[in-house]
């Protein structure tokens, strides 16, 4: 039986991978999102009498309540994402990541279901050798990082939600994002055939797009055993430095030169490396590497170019 499912957001990055998922899988889904890039991701799903979208902001809580009404599951994907726009507009990182989303906590009902994409950049700067897990406290560092942090608090303590707490993502997507790290210096290493890396040695966790979107189908498939809990989803053989990811980058793009800066500083500062045991105990394994992911974006790359302002 399929479920009503309403994502904010929906337009992104990672919805425009989910929906046609989440509809493939015989799901009704409606799309919330202020296309606010222009983004034609979703026209694929038009065709689909199961796919209902509405251009609006999920902040306003008279556009959210009617759509509330009949969904079974909400996915609350809006959200400012990306260090430049989060420090452009800091108030819509708060407004958008957080206070939209304890509307929501707010307006469901009990017997409605939350699944919430919350970042494991929560875990802010780990101790060496240590792997964070779901019990390892948090410390974000960014904006967007505290809004995320304190609306997953508001949906746990609701009682009726999974949080994911997602690795930094990597793959295409119908609304592509450039800016992500995989994806950033995968594209730099096909266009550039360069990158200098500050401070290479900071460590993180990746997971493919795809994965994202069958962790979330996951837990809907095993709502009730998971409710209540986060759960860190990445590749558990992928806590890589960013010196570790440009050597994996240049086996597949042999002339990529890549240089660690003696000075200057990332404006991201998450140092970390995480441990995914617990949503694996439940059955959730991803089938995406991280060179099946850089093979991708090097044939995406053939396809597109950031080339808004260049006669390229």
């Amino acid at each position: 039986m399929g479920y009503h499912i309403l994502i904010t957001g929906g337009a992104g990055y990672l919805g425009s991978v989910l929906a046609p998922e989440l509809l493939r899988g015989g799901h009704k889904v409606t799309v919330l999102d202020s296309f606010m890039f222009g983004q034609n991701s979703l026209l694929q799903c038009c065709a689909n009498e199961n796919f209902s979208v509405t251009r609006g902001d999920a902040r306003e809580e008279e556009t959210l309540k009617p759509l509330l009404e009949n969904a079974d599951y909400i996915i609350p994907l809006a959200a400012l994402v990306g260090a430049p726009l989060c420090r452009r507009d800091r108030i819509g990182t708060v407004t958008t990541g957080r206070d939209a989303v304890a509307s929501i906590a707010r307006l469901a009902s009990k017997e409605q279901r939350i699944i919430y994409p919350c970042t494991n950049s929560g875990y802010g700067v780990g101790q060496k050798g240590i792997y964070c897990t779901e019990e390892t406290p948090l410390n974000p560092i960014s904006l967007y990082g505290q809004a995320k942090v304190e609306a997953e608090k508001i949906l746990l303590d609701s009682g009726n939600a999974v949080s994911l707490r997602l690795a930094t993502v990597f793959g295409t997507s119908p609304r592509m994002r450039i800016d992500l790290l995989v994806n950033d210096f995968t594209y730099r290493a096909v266009k550039d055939r360069f990158v200098v890396v500050f401070e290479g040695h900071f460590k993180r966790n990746y997971i493919h797009i795809r994965d994202v979107a069958r962790a979330f189908i996951h837990a809907i498939d095993n709502f009730e055993t998971m409710k209540g809990g986060p759960y860190n989803v990445g590749l558990s053989d992928a806590n890589l430095s960013k010196l570790e990811l440009c050597e994996k980058i240049k086996r597949h793009v042999p002339d990529f030169v890549y240089l660690e800066a003696p000075v200057g500083e990332d404006p991201d500062k998450r140092d970390y490396i995480v441990s995914n045991e617990k949503i694996e105990k439940t059955g959730f394994k991803p089938a995406y590497s991280l060179d099946m992911g850089i093979k991708e974006l090097i044939k995406g790359y053939t396809i597109i170019t950031n080339s808004r302002y260049g006669n390229v």
